[in-house]
């Protein structure tokens, strides 16, 4: 997690100074919102495929986690059935 922190405060940091660069930047109110408002699409977009991409390692990982319990969980329960079998077995012998 602590990296994902340091990645957000990067970009944070990034865009508050590109914001700030643009703000004191000496140029017209209208030509300076319009330059606020394409960085901040620009921005948005970067954080969402970044985000899409997070989001899509992580049901990745999980799938596979979930793929590999259902697993085991099918040899357990094969191997109790065996056990079970076994004792059946043992038990009608006696």
């Amino acid at each position: 997690m602590k990296t994902s922190n340091t990645i957000l405060g990067i970009v944070g940091a990034a865009a508050a100074g590109a914001l700030l660069g643009v703000l004191f930047a000496p140029d017209k109110g209208s030509n300076t919102r319009k330059k606020i408002k394409d960085k901040s699409k620009d921005y948005g977009d970067n954080i969402k495929t970044k985000f899409d991409g997070i989001v899509s390692t992580i049901s990745s990982n999980g799938k596979e986690i979930l793929e590999e319990g259902k697993a085991k969980f099918n040899q357990a329960k094969e191997d109790f059935n065996t056990l079970k079998d076994e004792a059946k077995t043992v038990k009608s012998n006696y």
